[in-house]
């Protein structure tokens, strides 16, 4: 999907608007969202809801749309139609109050601690905080070491700290655990669920349904670029209402 030609959004600065920037950025309101590349629908008529805290995961078969979605919400991508409303919050201040953790991490080619003190230095965070987050992810003692010697667990972790450094309202996560081993996705997890009971809003994007029924507390399942099924965990799991959902969740192969 990476080498479609896409429109990302340029960075605009515009005026800081304290009214728009104090309202919650939930209840998120998604309707009619559309994104085309070359005729083709990659999502369409994406209709979503999400209320305040908790955490959303998407899933769905490969091409389903999942990741670009997640990408939309963020703002990373310009729809084709359809509009995404962030509580009356302008796009721009709402990508501002949210963060993005991709499935491959993405790090400065410095050393671990300096990662962390780009990003609060970058958004005005008091960083004498480094050390609590590393410490929270397991880093602490990594600090000095340069970030592109971690394994791959370990890039990740450093990559999540980066994002919780922002004090994001919301924390989108696109497959972050897909290629790691086992101990470190329970790292992955116990980091994220901390975040969430601090009153992170979490929307988080997997393949893996065990994961999910860990991580889930409302499940958006997505089938040729639609929602297919939106419910709470404890409904979709054991009873899920579509016949593609159901597929899924059987192992069966779902075109």
């Amino acid at each position: 999907m990476s080498d479609l030609p896409i429109t990302a959004v340029p960075p605009v600065a515009r005026p800081r608007d304290e009214a728009a920037m104090s309202r919650p950025l939930l209840p998120l309101r998604v309707s009619g969202l559309r994104l085309a590349a070359d005729g083709a629908a990659l999502l369409d008529g994406v209709e979503l809801s999400l209320a305040p805290g908790g955490c959303t995961v998407i899933m769905g078969p490969n091409g389903a749309g999942k990741s670009l979605l997640l990408k939309m919400l963020h703002g990373l991508l310009v729809p084709s139609g359809g509009e995404v409303s962030w509580n009356g919050t302008s796009a721009a201040q709402a990508t501002a109050r949210q963060a993005l953790v991709f499935q491959k991490p993405v790090l400065l080619r410095r050393s671990v601690a300096a990662n962390l003190d780009f990003v609060l230095k970058a958004r005005g965070r008091d960083r004498s905080r480094r050390d609590a987050l590393l410490r929270e992810v397991g880093l602490l003692h990594k600090a000095r070491q340069p970030a592109r010697l971690l394994s791959g667990g370990e890039a990740q972790r450093l990559a999540l700290a980066r994002a919780l450094a922002t004090d994001p309202e919301v924390l989108f996560l696109d497959e972050p655990t897909a290629s790691l081993d086992p101990a470190s996705v329970l790292v992955i997890e116990r980091i994220v669920g901390a975040a969430r009971d601090r009153g992170t809003r979490i929307i988080f994007v997997t393949h893996d349904v065990g994961q999910a029924r860990r991580m889930a507390d409302e499940v958006v399942f997505l089938h040729r670029g639609r929602v297919a099924e939106h419910s709470h965990a404890d409904v979709f799991f054991p009873e899920p209402r579509s016949q593609p959902a159901r597929d899924y969740l059987a192992g069966r192969i779902v075109l």
